[in-house]
């Protein structure tokens, strides 16, 4: 049996942790930070974790690492 690819763009955006949950960088990071406030702003700075309900999926797209 072949193995199985990674899915080179999920494989960009996630990672995996040793536990075995992934992290992600957040959305709304990219423009119009003028109609966020300051606590927003902060919040969104860095990487959270992914919900359990998204994780089985990703981890058929990162299967290797």
């Amino acid at each position: 049996m072949p193995k199985m690819k990674t899915k080179s763009a999920a494989a960009k955006r996630f990672k995996r942790t040793a536990k075995g949950g992934f992290k992600s960088g957040n959305s709304f990071t990219s423009h119009r930070f003028h109609g966020k406030t300051k606590k927003q702003r902060r919040q969104l700075r860095g990487l959270s974790m992914m919900d359990k309900s998204n994780v089985k999926r990703y981890k058929k797209m990162v299967p290797a690492k």
